[in-house]
């Protein structure tokens, strides 16, 4: 068992969030969690935003299609979707990181109180 979560199980979290929430594409899901980490001085590489889209699509939990951007008459944008079954292989997985973060926190808060 890992000490803390890993970065890209925290960002799958996400990104199924915001599929759910029907912010579909890759820039707009970094934009959105950098504004919402901010004040907390973490910004999430955007490597790894789209590693984490492409081991949720390798999961079967999304999938990809392309749109054209509107208002740009050349630029096409990548939208991700959940699968026929994917969005119950995502309430799992949201169920299994649950307890990860439970147990993370949990020990930061044993750390801060033991030692402050």
């Amino acid at each position: 068992m890992a000490f803390m979560i890993a970065q890209r199980a925290f960002l799958k979290l996400y990104m199924i969030t915001l599929v759910e929430k029907h912010r579909g594409y890759g820039y707009q899901m970094l934009e959105e969690l950098k504004q919402d980490f901010k004040s907390l001085g973490y910004e999430p590489p955007q490597s790894e935003i789209y590693r984490s889209l492409h081991d949720l699509v390798e999961d079967g939990i999304l999938y990809r299609s392309r749109h054209q951007k509107l208002g740009v008459e050349y630029q096409e944008v990548i939208m991700y979707h959940f699968t026929e079954d994917g969005h119950d292989k995502a309430q799992l997985y949201k169920k299994q990181v649950k307890e990860d973060l439970d147990r993370c926190q949990a020990l930061l808060q044993k750390a801060v109180q033991d030692n402050y």
